[in-house]
């Protein structure tokens, strides 16, 4: 079955004025367009509207006033202390810190739902750096990196050596860009065969599939970081402040 990834209406929203924040169009202090200005603009609901505004707000990007309108707060600081994020600790891991087992780094055709986060048609050439994670000397995770052939070319991603530095640092460097947010999208399903033996769980274990899609500042994905970890040995945990 083809797997066809679009954003939601609202967090397609979320990113263009976050990117008009970013970009001065809308400076901090200025007034935020009424619900009624971005219904006609973006050709959305009302309800899609105010979801919109409404994870802005919680997220400190803009203020609301009563009687008066929201305005534009900028780009929220995030706390020096919070712990980092499944996403951003997968881009920032450094093979050589981990107990690490390479098992690709080859040219592939995307796989559909690859191709869908990156913005990519299906089988478009990427490369695929793909480990096996260890822990005690037991298997705790399959880490996979998809990355465009014309981003990874000429850069250590395509060889058979653990990584000094985190995949961020590569991208960047290479597509001469500044990665700006990570968008998480987490699964379950069973393992395939593959996975079933590297793991060392049976096919009907439940697995947790992490996939984290950086992107920079304009929402245009670079690459694609993937994470299956044995449900039975990981347990997700994430703190966040209450506005």
């Amino acid at each position: 079955m083809s797997f066809e990834y679009t954003p939601p209406k609202y967090a397609q929203l979320i990113a263009e004025l976050e990117r008009r924040i970013d970009s001065g169009e809308y400076p901090p202090g200025s007034l935020l367009p009424s619900e009624h200005t971005l219904m006609a603009e973006f050709g959305m609901a009302r309800p899609t509207v105010v979801k919109a505004l409404g994870v802005l707000r919680d997220q400190g990007w803009i203020a609301t006033h009563q009687g008066k309108g929201r305005f534009v707060r900028g780009r929220p600081t995030m706390p020096t202390n919070q712990q980092a994020r499944p996403g951003r600790e997968l881009l920032d891991r450094r093979e050589v810190q981990v107990s690490n087992r390479l098992l690709a780094a080859d040219q592939v055709e995307a796989p559909n739902r690859i191709a869908a986060y990156l913005g990519i048609k299906p089988q478009s050439p990427v490369v695929l750096r793909r480990s096996l994670v260890q822990h005690d000397n037991e298997p705790t995770e399959i880490s996979s990196t998809w990355v465009p052939v014309e981003v990874a070319d000429g850069t250590p991603l395509t060889e058979s050596a653990d990584l000094t530095q985190g995949i961020r640092r590569y991208v960047e460097s290479t597509a001469g860009i500044t990665l700006d947010h990570i968008i998480e999208h987490i699964t379950a399903r069973n393992p395939t065969k593959e996975e079933s033996k590297l793991l060392e769980v049976k096919g009907s274990d439940a697995l947790l599939a992490v996939y984290a899609v950086a992107c920079d500042a304009t929402g245009k994905p670079w690459v694609v970081v993937e994470s299956v970890l044995p449900g039975d040995r990981h347990e997700l945990e994430d703190a966040y402040p209450i506005r």
